[in-house]
């Protein structure tokens, strides 16, 4: 059931943000990902991701904090040592393993932008995209395509429309932005929010 959001509420929206733990090849990925934090918290958002504090997750949740946004992390026990959450600054939810990491940020977000990232936050990805394809959820999905990293993505998803496994109308479940501006502008129209001074 939908409960009505106070006006308090209403004002704090969360942006989950799905990347890679790595920064990949790129020095565009990680000042895209350092960008993003920097107007999450501009715009008043709080974040929640992953949590570890290595690779374009790290970047995006430091500029994040350190712009006074407030930050959680929901990471799986297993990972607490690999991928280890920001020295400070950053609420920390441990959960039991990957199934529920990705339910709890799901439920968080009132919005999900995608940098670059691997297997992970591909599955991310499609996981709120077939969500949404389901009815699930209604929540804006934003692709980030950094220097055209995801252009390969964006052609195997056209692909799947044109041999009949999607229909055309499924490529308005997410939106593709080329720069963390263009995404952030984005998120702020689907949630029907004023734009920050």
């Amino acid at each position: 059931m939908d409960i009505p959001e106070t006006g308090m509420e209403k004002r704090k929206r969360t942006i989950c943000v799905f990347c890679g733990s790595s920064s990949g090849s790129d020095p565009r990925f990680a000042q895209s990902a350092r960008l993003l934090g920097q107007l999450i918290a501009r715009h008043g958002f709080s974040l929640v991701f992953g949590g570890g504090g290595l690779g374009l997750m790290g970047e995006v949740a430091r500029a994040a904090r350190d712009g006074g946004a407030a930050v959680t992390g929901i990471l799986p026990e297993f990972l607490r040592h690999l991928e280890p959450p920001l020295a400070h600054g950053e609420q920390v939810v441990i959960v039991p393993d990957l199934f529920v990491r990705k339910h709890r940020m799901v439920a968080m977000a009132n919005a999900f932008v995608l940098l670059p990232g691997g297997m992970g936050t591909l599955d991310e990805f499609f996981e709120v995209v077939t969500s949404a394809q389901l009815a699930v959820h209604a929540k804006p999905v934003v692709l980030v395509n950094v220097a055209g990293y995801y252009d390969p993505l964006l052609a195997l998803l056209k692909h799947t429309i044109a041999m009949g496994f999607a229909r055309a109308e499924n490529a308005n479940l997410y939106s593709i932005a080329n720069s963390a501006e263009e995404a952030m502008d984005i998120v702020i129209a689907a949630l029907h929010l004023p734009q920050a001074p």
